[in-house]
């Protein structure tokens, strides 16, 4: 339990969730307990109680954990203090189960609520291989520039990965319809071939809205958007937000792609310099132009582009490895953790 649990908490990053859980439970039932018991109790909890398995699986689904980290650690402390067996209202002792029970009636309170049918109305090719999916909502889809959804399509054969998937919302709250924002493979999944092969009036389904990948509440707060490939598109939903708002802020873009015909987003990007005075950078690996930096995103380029990077906060959005080796860089460069922001949902693991 203890061996796969950790590999679930390293895939879905829910270390926090998990410790909190972990740490109130065991606080709670040491304060509930004689200290000259503290030995057996402790033996007797993690050897016996299902302690592991709510820890590793019953908190980490994501279709009933809350969406956003404090609500979500807040849940984990809930059921963690209720998960202890000395807890109790009169004559009334909670269980694993009831204090599950209560957790989720916690997480339902403050999470997002409903489930929208979004009917595809027709698809634009963004880049190589890149599209966008543009939907009608049934229902006002209220979200913030940058956060993203569960998306769930009904097939008949599904592959090990199951039928839904978490993208972010490529549109921008101001406008109509719904962007969901994909690149498509030869050998893609069951899902993404289902997706790729729908026709206007077919409908999926959308919920779960989540994410704390959004623009700061300061507009002062100098950004500086670090993207790869299709992690362009919580970008483009954050720009076009700005545009509609004529909302200035201090921003620098990014974008890193293998060649020039992987750019997508492109009328943006454009607008965003015409009308904000937004600067994109363009890291071009395969056929660099004059103006172009040739070869990926980079310590050097981000010193070239940002002499203040110090000052900004970095919101960093594209394939795993590449996040994850910006993030070192970064911090190598000296920018603070806090000043680090990473595009990652359940749709990446």
């Amino acid at each position: 339990m203890l061996i796969g649990g950790i590999l679930i908490v390293r895939k879905l990053r829910r270390l926090n969730l998990v410790a909190t859980f972990v740490g109130v439970a065991l606080v709670t039932i040491l304060a509930t307990a004689e200290p000259a018991q503290y030995g057996d109790v402790l033996k007797e909890t993690l050897g016996s109680s299902p302690l592991l398995f709510f820890a590793f699986v019953m908190l980490t689904e994501p279709l009933t954990a809350p969406t956003t980290r404090w609500p979500r650690i807040a849940f984990a402390a809930i059921i963690g203090f209720l998960f202890a067996p000395n807890i109790h209202i009169g004559s009334f002792y909670f269980t694993p189960e009831l204090a599950l029970l209560a957790g989720n009636l916690f997480a339902y309170s403050v999470g997002p609520k409903g489930r929208f049918v979004l009917t595809l109305e027709r698809i634009e090719q963004t880049a190589a291989n890149s599209y966008d999916f543009i939907f009608r909502s049934s229902g006002k889809l209220a979200f913030q520039a940058g956060q993203y959804l569960e998306w769930t399509l009904g097939f008949d054969r599904s592959d090990n990965r199951g039928n839904r998937r978490y993208f972010t919302v490529a549109s921008s709250p101001t406008e109509q319809s719904v962007r969901l924002g994909v690149r498509l493979y030869p050998q893609s999944s069951a899902f993404k071939q289902a997706l790729g092969s729908m026709k206007p009036g077919a409908t999926i389904h959308a919920s779960q809205l989540a994410g704390d990948f959004t623009l700061p509440s300061d507009p002062s707060i100098k950004i500086a958007f670090l993207a790869g490939g299709i992690g362009i598109t919580p970008f483009r939903s954050m720009l076009q937000y700005l545009i509609d708002r004529e909302e200035v802020r201090p921003i620098v873009v990014l974008y890193g792609t293998e060649s020039q015909d992987d750019i997508a987003y492109r009328d943006v990007l454009g607008c965003a310099r015409r009308e904000l005075g937004v600067r994109t950078f363009h890291a071009v690996a395969k056929g660099a132009v004059r103006g172009q930096y040739p070869g990926y995103i980079d310590a050097r380029l981000v010193r070239l582009t940002m002499p203040d990077y110090l000052e900004r906060t970095f919101y960093i959005s594209g394939p795993q490895a590449m996040v994850k080796a910006l993030r070192q860089k970064l911090l190598a460069m000296g920018v603070s953790r806090s000043k680090i922001k990473v595009d990652y949902f359940p749709g990446f693991a």
